[in-house]
């Protein structure tokens, strides 16, 4: 990768590759974390290649909190 990632612009889905750059673990820590369920991964194209939320990264971090919808008074419906 040319640019260090940064947490301001992170992209909404981030590869195990980048995932692994944020969190400063291995690669293989993360796809064992998916495992574990400790970071769900999504799972795209035929091959399975995993792809990772920005805001359950973030949640790890411990920088934002997971929101309930319920919770917001502000949320709008998709």
């Amino acid at each position: 990768m040319a640019d260090k990632l940064s947490l301001e612009n992170l992209p909404d889905l981030l590869t195990v590759r980048e995932v692994a750059e944020v969190l400063r673990v291995s690669a293989l820590t993360i796809k064992r974390w998916g495992k574990r369920g400790k970071l769900p991964a999504i799972r795209i194209n035929s091959r399975g290649d995993r792809r990772y939320k920005k805001e359950a990264v973030l949640w790890l971090l411990g920088i934002t909190q997971k929101s309930n919808p319920a919770d917001s008074p502000s949320s709008s419906s998709y």
